[in-house]
């Protein structure tokens, strides 16, 4: 038997993925400006979550209380967003999830 055009290759070989850093952590998608905006809005809410932390006595603990819940909150989505766009979980979803999302 000979082995003619029937047994020609047929699939394309795979190429290398890129080579990823430590953990995952790509700056691809977010760069710039925009990433050292969200740093600093992540450093800064947990600035805030610990300085609230700190006060003892209030009158009106009402508005502390708020404001707890406000920071801690831009807190743990600036982490997130962070995770999303500096991870592989952008390619994962799709640029159309992240954006609806």
């Amino acid at each position: 038997m000979e082995s003619g055009p029937v047994y020609t290759q047929t699939t394309v070989p795979e190429a290398k993925a890129p080579r990823r850093c430590p953990f995952g952590c790509t700056v691809r998608h977010v760069w710039g400006w925009r990433l050292l905006v969200k740093v600093f809005q992540a450093i800064f809410s947990l600035g805030a979550v610990v300085f609230e932390e700190i006060v003892d006595d209030c009158v009106n603990c009402s508005g502390l209380y708020f404001f707890e819940f406000i920071s801690c909150t831009a807190f743990l989505l600036c982490l997130l967003i962070l995770c999303v766009y500096c991870t592989g979980l952008y390619e994962s979803l799709g640029e159309d999830k992240v954006q609806k999302l």
